[in-house]
């Protein structure tokens, strides 16, 4: 969707965009520059580059505004021969490649959308055909053997190479000398040279 937030353009906003595009070409015909149109009009100078070209090549007619564009996602997906009416990222991603030849990842297509502002939708209420009992029943039966084991009571290793590896660490040795860090060795090459 090209605006988001506010979901489109009003009526009036729409003819004061036209009225500039026409101002724009009558401007053309006059030969200002692009430079002057551009401030006056408050446009860019690459937008005016753009609408020179149109109205060079097609006339003040290819200035004209074309209306909305084709929303294909609004069509649904029944529109696009799925037996179902969900949108999924995966069949996001197909309609993409069949309409724009370009080719996206599923994670892609969820950045693409929220990107323009979609969001993903939970329904606003539960469905009528809601069967309480199965999904308690599957919440304390299946549920459950998907999640993995819970924490160990037990140390495990600390290898991660070598998961079955016991934990190397010993136990300090008791009295004074426990409380003193121990010496370690470097072998190598000293970094003064």
């Amino acid at each position: 969707m090209r605006y988001p937030q506010g979901g489109g353009l009003t009526d009036e906003r729409r003819a004061f965009r036209q009225k500039v595009r026409m101002e724009a070409a009558e401007r053309f015909r006059h030969g200002d520059e692009n430079a002057v149109i551009a401030h006056d009009l408050r446009l860019s100078v690459r937008s005016v580059q753009r609408r020179r070209k149109a109205c060079s090549q097609g006339g003040p007619r290819a200035l004209a505004a074309k209306g909305p564009a084709s929303l294909p996602l609004l069509k649904g997906p029944v529109a696009h021969g799925r037996p179902d009416q969900p949108w999924t990222l995966s069949r996001i991603k197909t309609l993409i490649g069949r309409r724009f030849h370009q080719s996206y990842t599923v994670q892609g297509v969820a950045a693409l959308l929220k990107r323009h502002g979609r969001s993903c939708q939970i329904p606003a209420r539960r469905a009528i055909e809601r069967n309480e009992a199965a999904v308690a029943g599957w919440v304390k039966e299946t549920w459950p053997s998907g999640e993995g084991p819970g924490r160990r009571s037990t140390p495990g290793s600390s290898s991660r190479t070598r998961p079955a590896s016991p934990c190397r660490r010993r136990p300090p040795a008791p009295g004074p000398a426990a409380a003193t860090p121990p010496v370690v060795r470097v072998r190598g090459r000293s970094r003064r040279r």
